[in-house]
């Protein structure tokens, strides 16, 4: 990984990316951040999570069949997702990936990207973020800043009890 490790100035930095560093700074929350060339897999993300000393989490964004409710689901990234599963217990039918379109208009982020961290562009609470039991046990949580070129690590707690206040998102937890 070491050849696949970048280091970016702050003008090479999209918008997006630097507000998630200002919401985070401004509650407080501390996070470590690795920047590195654009991964698109949870695969890819394995090495960059062993050097962040964290499992980055698999996100999936997820819509009914009317596009009408979409959700964020944060899982552990070794996990295997089984829809009817999922689907049982959040008391939904039929659940596919979310068109990118959607990703973009509600969280502003892009294939590849999606991250807890989109929340904060929600703003018409049209998200619900869905977490495994799992991911809540864990010290820490790793996650993409709007963008696949970086990555950071924060504590699970800071990330429920400031983070997604802060962005007026609840969460229900699922075990898959």
């Amino acid at each position: 990984m070491e050849g696949h490790l970048t280091k970016k100035g702050e003008e090479e930095r999209e918008f997006k990316e630097l507000a998630v560093y200002e919401l985070l700074d401004d509650l407080g929350i501390s996070y470590t951040r690795l920047d590195h060339e654009a991964v698109y897999t949870i695969e890819g993300c394995d090495e960059i999570g062993g050097l962040l000393g964290v499992k980055l989490c698999k996100n999936l964004f997820l819509c009914n069949s009317q596009r009408t409710k979409f959700y964020l689901l944060m899982m552990p990234g070794d996990k295997r997702f089984v829809t009817r599963e999922f689907c049982r217990q959040i008391q939904s039918p039929r659940l596919s990936f979310a068109p990118p379109e959607y990703m973009e208009q509600f969280l502003n982020i892009t294939p590849g990207s999606v991250s807890v961290m989109g929340l904060m562009n929600d703003t018409e609470n049209r998200v619900q973020l869905v977490i495994d039991r799992q991911v809540l046990e864990m010290e820490y949580i790793g996650c993409h800043p709007c963008v696949n070129t970086s990555s950071i690590r924060l504590s699970t707690k800071d990330l429920a009890e400031k983070f997604l206040p802060r962005v007026k998102h609840d969460y229900w937890t699922v075990e898959l």
